[in-house]
């Protein structure tokens, strides 16, 4: 994984509750309170201020000051374990015992480090004669003692948000505890978060290795083969964890998603359901049959789940997001009125705020309210971006080394490299420019199955930057120049075994992942054979699509007018380049022209494929097949031109858009 970031220099306000700690550690207790009461009007918010306060106030016997101020505490931070710990120790002073359990309990809930809430928890079970309930406590207790205090304080970190510190403090410890596995599955569940998955992989692997009946890392690898597209993979382990225990939930729940993954979405439900008789409250599980319901068209049923999750958690922005994201659901007065009182409630967290603002932007520009539209996706974007660490600047470079290695004269040299087999067919472009319909033309050839967007070719790229990748002198795409024909055509052959678990036996299959406009040159080196459709849509219709598009992964550049228009003039820029130096390598066919001229269009690419002409192909909205995307719904309907220039009832407010993309807007 790479190096942990340098520290930022520290702002007066991290300085002075630096301070303020140090006054709580040396039982200064007065002081602490003063200075950090000070600092409240600055950062009425901030974390470790409420803390502090708190704290200091139940030290200086307090208690009802400082169960006010954590009370305050809880409408900001209501996920902090510490805040429900330093609760327990309120009531528990003052001889409240049932409440200091409950507080406790909600503590290692959120964190389960936290060894002076299970200490607590050990000692009032036992005066309340609750023998087993203080049994586990005390085993909790003495796992907790047996760690190392450097992992135990790295994990209380990771539990607790600071990613970067944790990462810091578990890297130093592995330097002289090489295998240490709690250490090192702690620094994968870091990996994962900072979306590291291929180096989260490889310590869990090492955990494995080390200690192979690890029951819980062996989950959490399971889980990063499913994150990492490697369903096959997660399933073989959540199985191996099935046959020591059938009835688990987190190994049941691994193995249905993986299934889902895979594309066996009837396995994936009839899991889901049974999970659920056991759990009707759990709106996760009334979401996760909802997404099967609809990738398999069952759009009635899975707007019934929808609904149902949002009726456990009224508060759950991604059950409504959801329902807006099948582009054909209609929300009811009482349902507006309900998103907007939860988006605008302060105990809302982010995550449900910024689901809530896209949803609550789609049903308003569904009922004409276009201002009002406009300012809840605005809303959503700025929540969303804020929570993004997505770099510009790092495409752009991408496209011009691509330009500097990709020439002419390099394709020409390497011409007889790679594998020849026809089998792919690449579908690339920006999401929201029409590539699913393009996949669902296609699919309904005989011919031809659809698959998914495939994680092989970024996979691939990520595996030739090599670890802990330099940003500032990327090995990709320079790495190109050095890999001879054997290792092509074993990255193309590779290619098609690993996405052979995608495919039915059919002589074609499209691989729908619209990033890899940035690797055509890396396709067609290992796959030359393959086919390459460029799907386009006009600047301004695509961008401000994918700025009202609430995506469940990646896609980052689509979260402001500023990184999306950027985005685009990239693509642009590189697809001029592809065809330059691999001139016919790529069809690229125009939403517009593709909707005003169907059967035209899909002769062409047909021709493109080629493959004979099916009529199939024009009936598209009668394939029945898996679709996973944003357009799962509108490509089940026959083609309508109404939303072509659906953007221009939001003109008023785009002209930072326009402007950014500079004379492409008026294209």
């Amino acid at each position: 994984m790479a190096a942990a970031q340098p520290m930022p220099p520290a702002s007066r306000i991290e300085a002075e509750v630096r301070r303020a700690r140090s006054l709580v550690e040396k039982r200064q207790f007065a002081e602490a309170l003063a200075l950090a009461q000070a600092l409240l009007p600055e950062v009425p918010e901030n974390r470790d201020v409420l803390y502090l306060v708190a704290v200091s106030q139940r030290y200086l016997g307090l208690i009802a000051d400082a169960l006010r101020t954590l009370a305050r505490f809880a409408t900001v931070h209501p996920d902090y374990g510490r805040l429900f710990q330093e609760i327990g120790h309120c009531y528990r002073a003052v001889g409240e015992a049932d409440a200091a359990i409950e507080a406790y309990q909600q503590a290692v809930a959120r964190n389960h480090t936290l060894s002076a809430s299970w200490r607590a928890l050990r000692d009032l079970y036992r005066s309340r004669g609750r023998s087993i309930d203080a049994d586990n406590a005390a085993a909790h207790v003495a796992t907790l003692a047996k760690l190392p205090p450097e992992v135990v304080l790295a994990t209380n970190l990771f539990v607790e948000g600071e990613l970067y510190a944790a990462e810091r403090l578990v890297r130093r410890f592995l330097q002289t505890h090489g295998d240490h596995v709690e250490a090192m599955r702690l620094l994968a569940q870091i990996g994962v978060k900072l979306e590291i998955l291929e180096d989260a992989e490889f310590l869990l692997e090492s955990v494995l290795v080390f200690a192979p009946d690890y029951r819980a890392a062996r989950l959490d690898y399971a889980s990063v083969l499913s994150q990492r597209h490697k369903y096959l993979r997660a399933i073989e382990e959540s199985q191996k964890l099935l046959q020591l225990e059938p009835g688990n939930r987190a190994y049941r729940t691994v193995y249905a998603n993986a299934c889902s993954g895979l594309g066996r979405h009837e396995d994936a439900l009839e899991v889901y359901r049974e999970l659920l008789v056991d759990s009707p409250e759990a709106a996760e599980m009334h979401l996760s049959i909802a997404h099967a319901l609809k990738t398999l068209g069952r759009q009635a049923e899975a707007i019934d789940s929808y609904r149902k999750a949002a009726a456990v958690r009224s508060d759950y922005g991604d059950a409504y997001w959801s329902l807006a994201n099948l582009k054909t659901y209609r929300f009811t007065d009482d349902e507006l009125a309900r998103m907007r009182d939860h988006e605008s409630a302060t105990a809302t967290s982010v995550v449900d705020r910024y689901h809530l603002c896209f949803a609550l932007g789609k049903a308003l520009e569904d009922r004409g309210e276009y201002a009002e539209s406009f300012r809840y996706y605005a809303r959503g974007n700025a929540f969303k971006k804020s929570d993004s660490r997505y770099k510009a600047e790092l495409v752009e470079r991408n496209t011009s080394l691509q330009k500097q290695v990709c020439t002419r004269e390099f394709f020409a040299a390497r011409q007889r490299f790679g594998c020849h087999r026809p089998d792919p067919i690449f579908i690339v472009g920006l999401p929201r420019a029409g590539s699913t319909l393009i996949e669902q033309i296609l699919a309904s050839h005989a011919q031809v199955e659809g698959t998914m967007e495939l994680a092989d070719v970024p996979r691939l790229v990520y595996q030739l930057q090599g670890r802990e990748p330099d940003e500032s002198k990327p090995r990709y795409p320079a790495v190109l120049t050095e890999l001879g024909a054997a290792q092509l055509q074993g990255f193309g052959e590779r290619y098609l075994e690993e996405t052979r678990m995608f495919r039915e036996g059919k002589p074609y299959f499209i691989d729908k992942m619209p990033n890899n406009f940035r690797h055509v040159g890396l396709i067609h080196l290992v796959l030359p054979k393959a086919k390459i459709i460029d799907a386009r849509r006009e600047p301004m219709a695509c961008c401000f699509s994918n700025f009202k598009q609430l995506f469940a992964e990646g896609q980052e550049f689509t979260y402001s007018f500023e990184d999306v228009a950027r985005y685009y003039r990239t693509y642009v820029e590189l697809m001029e380049h592809w065809d330059a130096v691999l001139p016919g390598k790529v069809l690229r066919v125009q939403h517009e022209e593709l909707v005003e001229d169907l059967e035209h269009q899909v002769r062409r690419i047909l021709d493109f494929v080629g493959l004979d002409f099916d009529p199939a192909c024009l009936e598209f909205y009668k394939t029945e097949r898996s679709v996973r995307t944003a357009s799962s719904e509108q490509v089940r309907q026959p083609i309508y031109k109404e939303g072509i220039d659906q953007w221009r009832n939001f003109e008023p407010w785009l002209g930072p858009l326009k402007a950014a993309l500079g004379e492409l807007a008026g294209s």
